[in-house]
């Protein structure tokens, strides 16, 4: 298998843990509230993360770090988003969790413009404005009580998704700061750290025990968030970020066929029309990237070395 393709196999592989996961929180969301699902998430993690690095040899080094203050910052936006996305896991059809969550990339747009300045043009402006237009179809029928069925829990659940979207885009911001300088193996292992301890720290807020069912699906959905990370990880040492990304929204599809077997979910109208303008302007984003970096690339080539 050339890099590439190895490259899109792991990330389809990271998006089908990062799915089963979901749907494993989602199946225990009843009754293990969604601080306790986080440190359970974030724990078991923690031993795959070590394992791989072990393998590696590169246990020392992945795990220095010169900005453990970033990585606190990183991680506390991170486990916000996280609370928050497993708390509306409970409250909304897995489809529909999925689909707003890719209001993330599209966030991180305007966010990196805020924070790290990077330039927005219009074309990636126009992508973002259609892509947020999708979040607002996706929501329609979650804002207004009593349409389409909705009740003030899956309301309060699309608040929440949409909420844990907005953290996980704050979160990719500091990773953009972080990655300048830090390991993507410090970045995955400290992240889960925090994760924990602040999931630890919801103890005293309706922590319940879990059945050795229960407890059993919680560790399995650390251990697969753990490989699901790792692939990732893994993903970007094949292939350029621009080749696989778009192979992020196969997890709609994985997200509609775990939502009809498993939980008897069928997608509504709304949820399809918006989750596929949220995809049409991520795609767009993302080949728009990829042909400005190939236009800076040439540039660059084009230029007369200066002796």
């Amino acid at each position: 298998m050339t890099g590439p393709l190895r490259g899109i196999a792991c990330k389809i592989a990271s998006v089908t843990c990062f799915v089963i996961m979901a749907a494993i929180i989602k199946a225990t969301a009843s009754v293990v509230p969604a601080g306790q699902a986080v440190f359970f998430r974030s724990l078991f993690a923690i031993p795959v993360i070590l394992v791989w690095l072990t393998a590696r040899g590169e246990l020392r080094r992945g795990l220095a770090t010169a900005h453990p203050l970033g990585h606190a910052w990183r991680g506390i936006a991170g486990t916000t988003s996280m609370i928050l996305i497993f708390a509306a896991l409970g409250l909304l059809p897995l489809p529909e969790a999925t689909a707003l969550g890719y209001a993330t990339p599209l966030l991180l747009v305007i966010f990196a413009a805020m924070f790290l300045r990077e330039r927005v043009r219009v074309f990636r402006l126009l992508a973002v404005l259609v892509g947020l237009a999708g979040v607002l179809i996706v929501l329609s029928p979650r804002m207004t009580l009593g349409v389409e069925g909705a009740t003030s829990a899956e309301t309060l659940g699309a608040v929440l998704a949409l909420g844990g979207a907005t953290f996980a885009a704050l979160a990719q911001v500091y990773v953009r700061k972080l990655v300048r300088s830090e390991e993507t193996a410090a970045i995955v292992f400290y992240f889960s750290v925090t994760g924990a301890c602040v999931g630890l720290l919801t103890l005293p807020f309706g922590w319940v025990l879990p059945t050795p069912g229960q407890t059993v699906l919680l560790i399995a959905a650390g251990l697969i968030g753990g490989v699901g990370q790792i692939l990732l990880t893994e993903s970007y040492r094949y292939a350029e970020a621009s080749l696989i990304a778009p192979f992020e929204y196969t997890s709609m599809l994985l997200a509609i066929l775990i939502g009809y077997f498993v939980f008897s979910e069928i997608p509504t109208r709304t949820t399809i029309v918006g989750a596929t303008l949220i995809v049409a302007a991520g795609l767009f984003i993302i080949w728009r990237e990829r042909q400005l970096g190939l236009a800076r690339a040439r540039a660059r080539q084009a230029m007369t070395p200066q002796g």
